[in-house]
């Protein structure tokens, strides 16, 4: 396959993606603000924070889902049918062992710590065991229907994935709106109707995936060479992703600990912010990685530098181009959307943005230490860094710090596992830091430096404002434009670009005559 048509490949399901995530943010974006009026902020910060005790076992969905996709893409990448059916199967195997350990450890260890740790009104404590109960089984859901996913991504079928997707959120809106219409307690209502959903979106999988991949067909099979294989490449990524873990629901918990669950509603939030942010990034990179694993399995060395270099500069443009005006206008986001808002909500939604903004350079050099599947000292090392972010932010909280101090950690530590991934890429792949440097970093410094003081200045004395902020959005814009154009972009693409607007312009006249 040449380079022009694999790069058409990832630019159309790069747009497949985009459809879905544009679709998405609105929907949810809407979705949390019913949401927040309907159960109000107490409510909706113990949603947050008991759902997120389950979902402080996602680090093992997580760890499968890179796993199984990387496996599957592999062999894609080496056209190898009996390998692939072969390994889809073990796949399967290994989530339905994690789904039973998920049971038992939740069941026991997760119901003692919410009835025993957590800062919940005791009027709310049977609700609040309720949501884990039906969290606890989409959970378990979502396990099973990672293999099915994994395999849409790694065929590169993103038009379906956005499907499924835009579904599955516009069930869920649905099952906010119908919310408002239903008696009983509403926080538990709206856990069973968010648990049905997930059963049905697992079917939905199953069935696509049945119907149209002859390597998804099940039958008892098992390898203990294809078990070791994958649990062993799981084990390092079970680790990296138990820190990523610690740097998210590990701190909900802390906050809930020492402020309540107010301030859990806040920082919910923030993330729901910047998830719908993060997702267009996540959108590129996820775009990417397939063509990352399948390059590397067919040892073109070239092209996977050149897509992780890329992958991560754009997705650093991407992420700013977004939150540049959430950053220097937080309140009146906050005012347009939500109206009433928890206190720290504006300032938690700058500091993980910046947080994010970090982190994005990271997305594809992690894809390609997945490709190598030479993960064991990297996630070793990245994740005893990320790890240290629960006991520093639970000494200074300790010691009578603000919430916000466990948000600086978290910057702290992101930048310091940037310097550290691009060393031990470098390791892998000679000379890729230096290119990172000459072609990615400085460039995103400049950019952000540049743009951030530039729409500053200009809107420093502007007023809390829709027209404000839709001003500050397209001054913003607009310079960051320029900026990229000027500096963050190669020769090349400049010149690929002008040669692009040149041809658009002659069919243009060409039509016109």
């Amino acid at each position: 396959m040449t380079y022009n048509k694999r790069n058409k490949i990832i630019i159309k399901n790069t747009l497949f993606l985009y459809f879905r995530m544009i679709l998405i943010l609105g929907v949810s974006l809407y979705t949390s603000r019913v949401i927040l009026k309907i159960l109000g902020v107490e409510d909706f910060g113990i949603y947050n924070i008991v759902g997120g005790v389950v979902t402080m076992l996602t680090f093992i969905s997580g760890a499968m889902t890179s796993a199984t996709q990387r496996f599957l893409s592999f062999e894609i990448g080496k056209k190898n049918k009996e390998k692939l059916i072969q390994t889809f199967r073990m796949s399967i195997n290994i989530h339905i062992i994690i789904t039973i350990f998920i049971i038992i450890i939740s069941e026991s260890i997760g119901v003692w710590f919410i009835n025993n740790y957590l800062s919940i009104n005791p009027d709310r404590m049977r609700a609040a065991n309720f949501v884990f109960q039906y969290s606890l089984l989409s959970f378990c859901f979502v396990i099973i229907s990672t293999p099915y996913k994994a395999n849409l991504i790694a065929h590169e079928r993103m038009n379906i994935f956005a499907y499924i997707s835009v579904i599955d959120v516009l069930l869920k809106l649905g099952a906010v709106l119908i919310l408002d219409y239903i008696s009983g307690d509403k926080l538990t209502i709206y856990s069973i109707l968010i648990s049905i959903i997930s059963v049905f979106i697992f079917f939905i999988l199953y069935i696509y995936n049945k119907l149209n991949f002859t390597t998804t067909s099940y039958t008892v099979y098992w390898s203990n060479e294809l078990f070791y294989s994958l649990f062993s490449y799981t084990g390092w990524n079970l680790f990296g992703n138990m820190a990523s873990v610690g740097m998210n629901q590990g701190i909900n918990i802390l906050l809930n600990i020492f402020f309540g669950p107010i301030i859990n509603a806040a920082r919910a939030i923030s993330f729901q912010v910047n998830s719908a942010i993060n997702g267009f990034v996540t959108n590129l990179q996820s775009a990417l990685s397939p063509q990352i694993v399948k390059s590397y399995a067919n040892n073109d060395i070239y092209y996977l530098e050149n897509l992780v270099l890329l992958g991560s500069r754009f997705s650093f443009f991407l992420i700013f181009f977004l939150s540049l005006p959430i950053l220097l206008k937080p309140n009146t986001v906050l005012n347009l959307w939500l109206n009433n808002y928890p206190p720290y909500t504006s300032i938690f939604c700058q500091l993980i943005l910046v947080d994010s903004l970090i982190n994005s350079l990271s997305g594809t050099l992690m894809s390609a230490f997945q490709a190598s599947g030479k993960i064991k000292k990297y996630q070793i090392t990245i994740g005893s860094i990320l790890l240290l972010n629960i006991p520093i932010s639970y000494f200074l909280l300790y010691f009578g710090l603000e919430a916000t101090v466990t948000f600086l950690v978290s910057i702290t530590l992101s930048l310091i596992s940037l310097f550290v991934r691009l060393y031990l890429l470098n390791k892998l792949f000679p000379g890729i830091s230096v290119k990172f440097y000459k072609t990615v970093l400085w460039r995103v410094i400049a950019i952000f430096i540049i743009s951030y003081h530039s729409v500053w200045l200009i809107i420093d004395n502007f007023e809390d404002s829709l027209i404000n902020f839709f001003i500050t959005c397209v001054i913003s814009w607009f310079i960051i434009t320029i900026n990229i154009l000027l500096i963050g972009l190669s020769y090349n693409e400049k010149l690929k670009i002008r040669k692009l607007l040149v041809l658009k312009y002659r069919k243009l006249k060409e039509h016109k005559q």
